[in-house]
């Protein structure tokens, strides 16, 4: 019997220290902040944020996967603006294409987004300085009050409010918030809380005038008290770190009661004193930004993690009392090359901490550079749409803790648990999952949750809490008027219908039985529920339970009122939830069960499908007549259309007129012509027959019948088979010892002359092949050290051997494939000293390296437009 005594009041939150910009749109919306949460216009906020750069991803690409990130659950888009992609030669601004920070903000506003803008000027973010130009490195002092360095600062601070302006919410945009510097815990004349003060007056110079300013609070950051408001993080492992093992547990998957750190985040200086978010945390609501939705990889330390090492840290970060979930990063990408050809990525070279990949920025996030939906995305947005529907509710309770928790991070056998509540009402939050390392299982648990007025035992009978188990369930929920005394399972989103009644979505824990418990008062029916079967209704201490109920979309129960209108209840499956998805669509929320990739453009369905040509989803409530479908495909010809560039391919800063017009004085190209654009309606490309591609195909809708409450549709695509060849070109030398040095004082990547050692491949992907798709997928299965994937001597891209799998869509490159591709292998040394995960470490049978290419495949990608 765990205990927790959850009782306790819910004390008013207290005022915030902290004095918000301009927060009221033109239309009367406000946002603001308490020492608890936020608000939106004056009601408690929890909103999710996913970070996404846009100067890693071609424009062409921004507006469908900005959708995608809304239909993934994303309330908040933030992105760097690394000054370095934008004025890598002094004087000379580029905004335009890839770089079009303005048109990117517009899109994510269109696409239903808010916008946080980090404007450093130092982002870390794997970049070279952290994003500071050569130019100024070399010449000045940097991150403090210097008069040489806060002069350029604020002509990149200019800039930048420029390409914003009138975008910002009090002039009814969606930018709502600016992140200052980054990791800053430096101290001494000019630097400290004096820096962050002289860069929020910059930026309000600037015109950047927001609701919100935040710095980043761990690794001791240090700022000034009420001018901006600290943001957390935490990681499931340290690729930074100079460990060739696996770590110890991770404190990200512990709840926190008394810290809102979560263990080391890879800050590049270190501080000498606990910083300001630590005072500061009884007037400062908990907030997160950096989250790890994936990991990078960087050379010395290879971490590799799972759907469940990500999903899993949500019951523990909002069970600890956050109130924004932030993550970093939610979309890859892939960096730019300099103006000379180079690569701007952080290097032990330029004397920075870690070695990156020169273009791969993939991150293992849950989209992928060319928008690939990951497991991990599936596993996040059940917890994204309880929090859309439900975060108002819990941002204002407070954390309470359990009798009994771990002491340490590595008390794998003790119970993970914790109750927010508001004294009467409130929701369980369970960890039962470690990355690395097995949790003993929870046998015969029951929770003993003490709230007013009531004692609460659930489930009625002791269950097992399997090891990797993670979940959310409510105590005494409201549901339309109605008291969900307890359930075993998660509340998922609140679908209203009317006077037709509301739908409550829930998604069943895995392994435990589903059991609801409702007051006595609640009349159940169960009848015509395919999960009805075995199901059992008992009335007894004041509440009718149901048990046995067997959880899938036909799962559904009645609630009748008197009085009132319906409530339907449908418990899904773990899996089903994973493919749930909460639409508008033909005028109304609707769910949508897919295993596609969907989002919505329009009043039009876009889906995606890797690897299989068939497409089957079903719609609750039914819509009114059978949907209509078309498909687009790519157009693989010689020549890509404008603005398909790979991201890393860099125009000069005088390819366009509005590069051209930049000069030494830092104004932004054409102060008119900005005027006029912030006027103009922003271009799209999400879902349109845009230049170059196949015009629209109409395909063949079928009904499938009904799944419980939904109905099932399914179309089909003609199949395709690519087939790539591969030959070697030239075999592998020896590769050079690697060396141990660096800030880090670990093995550093080999120099750029010891690729000569790798060996090569060429590989040819017959363009005919590829009509008829969206996208394919070239997938390199190499073993080694590095590889990198030329066409001729141009770096399309390249990846650190860690046994996840590298993809690179061949859409971006379509110009290329008339020339044989180039992948090569730098050899991996038996004697490195760097960490792979324990599953990828190659067996070397007594060989001193590795260098090979296992096989090359081409997965193709089809897409499907349904039109209600």
């Amino acid at each position: 019997m765990l205990a927790i005594d959850a009782s306790a009041p819910n004390p008013a939150p207290l005022k915030a220290a902290l004095r918000l910009g301009s927060a009221t749109a033109p239309n009367g919306d406000t946002l603001g902040a308490n020492a608890r949460y936020l608000t939106r216009n004056g009601a408690p906020w929890l909103p999710v944020m996913g970070e996404f750069h846009y100067s890693r991803t071609p424009a062409s690409q921004w507006e469908a996967e900005l959708r995608k990130m809304k239909a993934a659950g994303i309330d908040i888009v933030a992105s760097y603006v690394m000054w370095n992609h934008h004025e890598e030669v002094e004087g000379k601004f580029d905004w335009s294409g890839n770089r079009d920070l303005r048109r990117y903000v517009q899109l994510a506003a269109r696409a239903g987004l808010d916008v946080v803008v980090r404007v450093g000027p130092w982002a870390h973010a794997e970049v070279r300085y952290g994003g500071i130009p050569d130019w100024v490195v070399n010449a000045m002092p940097t991150r403090a009050n210097d008069p040489q360095y806060m002069m350029f600062v604020e002509r990149l601070y200019q800039q930048i409010g420029q390409q914003i302006k009138g975008q910002l919410w009090k002039d009814g945009g969606r930018v709502i918030g600016l992140q200052l510097e980054n990791e800053y815990n430096l101290d001494g004349p000019g630097k400290g809380a004096a820096h962050i003060a002289a860069l929020k007056k910059l930026a309000l110079k600037a015109g950047m005038d927001v609701p919100y300013y935040t710095v980043t609070g761990w690794d001791g950051t240090i700022y000034p008290t009420g001018e901006v408001t600290p943001v957390f993080g935490g990681y499931p492992d340290e690729p930074w770190g100079v460990s060739t093992k696996e770590l110890p547990p991770k404190e990200t998957y512990a709840f926190r009661f008394d810290t809102r750190v979560s263990g080391d985040l890879g800050a590049q200086t270190a501080a000498h004193a606990p910083g300001t978010a630590e005072t500061d945390k009884d007037v400062t609501p908990f907030l997160g930004a950096e989250y790890g939705a994936g990991l990078p990889f960087m050379y010395r330390r290879r971490t590799v993690v799972s759907a469940d090492d990500i999903a899993s840290m949500l019951p523990v970060q909002l069970g600890s009392g956050v109130n924004l979930m932030g993550y970093y990063m939610f979309h890859g990408g892939r960096n730019p090359l300099s103006l000379g050809g180079t690569g701007m990525e952080e290097s032990t070279l330029s004397g920075g901490y870690n070695d990156t990949t020169m273009i791969s920025y993939d991150f293992q996030a849950p989209l992928g550079p060319d928008g690939q939906q990951r497991k991990v995305l599936e596993k996040l947005r059940p917890f994204h749409l309880f929090l859309h529907d439900f975060g108002s509710r819990l941002a204002p309770m407070t954390v309470r803790k359990p009798e009994v928790s771990p002491a340490k991070p590595d008390d794998l056998s003790t119970a993970r648990f914790a109750v927010r509540s508001d004294g009467d009402r409130g929701f369980l939050f369970v960890n039962n999952h470690v990355r690395q390392y097995p949790m003993a299982a929870q046998k015969g648990t029951q929770f003993a949750v003490q709230l007013q007025g009531q004692s609460m035992t659930l489930p009625s009978k002791p269950v097992d809490i399997a090891d990797g188990a993670y979940f959310i369930w409510p105590l005494n929920l409201d549901l339309d008027g109605t008291n969900l005394h307890y359930a075993t399972a998660q509340p998922l989103t609140l679908l209203d219908q009317g006077k037709a009644g509301v739908v409550a979505v829930f998604a069943a824990s895995a392994g435990v039985p589903v059991e609801l418990s409702f007051d006595a008062s609640a009349r159940v029916s169960l009848a015509g529920a395919a999960g009805a079967a075995g199901a059992q209704i008992a009335t007894a201490g004041g509440h009718t339970l149901i048990t046995g109920v067997q959880p899938g979309a036909g799962a559904a129960m009645t609630v009748q009122r008197d009085g009132q209108r319906p409530l339907t209840i449908v418990v899904l499956t773990p899996e089903q939830s994973q493919q749930l998805s909460v639409v508008q669509l033909a005028g109304q929320r609707r769910l949508l069960l897919s295993a596609d990739q969907a989002y919505v453009d329009g009043n039009a369905l876009q889906m995606r499908s890797v690897g299989d040509s068939k497409f089957r989803f079903a719609i609750y409530p039914a819509l009114a007549a059978a949907p209509k479908a078309t498909t687009t495909a790519a157009a693989w010809a010689a020549a890509t259309r404008a603005g398909a560039a790979n991201a890393a391919v860099r125009p000069s800063a005088a390819a366009s007129p509005a590069a051209a017009a930049n000069s030494a004085t830092g104004v932004a190209p054409g102060r008119a012509a900005a005027r006029a654009a912030a006027q103009t309606a922003v271009p799209s490309n999400a879902g349109a027959n845009a230049a170059g591609d196949a015009p629209a195909a109409t395909v063949a809708v079928r009904a499938g019948g009904n799944d419980g409450i939904f109905q099932v549709f399914e179309a089909s695509l003609p199949a395709s088979e690519v087939k790539a060849s591969i030959t070697p070109t030239r075999a592998a030398q020896e590769a050079a010892a690697i060396v141990i040095g660096g800030t880090a004082k670990a093995a550093i990547q080999p120099l750029p002359e010891n690729f000569k050692a790798a060996g090569a491949w060429q590989i040819s992907i017959p363009r005919h092949q590829l009509k008829g798709l969206d996208d394919a997928l070239l997938q390199i299965d190499f073993v080694g050290d590095i590889g990198r994937l030329y066409a001729g001597t141009r770096l399309l891209d390249d990846w650190y051997y860690s046994g996840y799998q590298w993809q690179i869509g061949l859409r971006q490159q379509a110009a290329l494939l008339d020339q044989p591709l180039t992948v090569s292998v730098l050899p991996l040394r038996a004697d490195a000293p760097i960490y792979l995960p324990r599953e990828a470490r190659p067996d070397f049978g007594g060989a001193k390296q590795i260098a090979t290419v296992r096989g090359v495949s081409v997965i193709p990608v089809y897409q499907l437009r349904v039109t209600p």
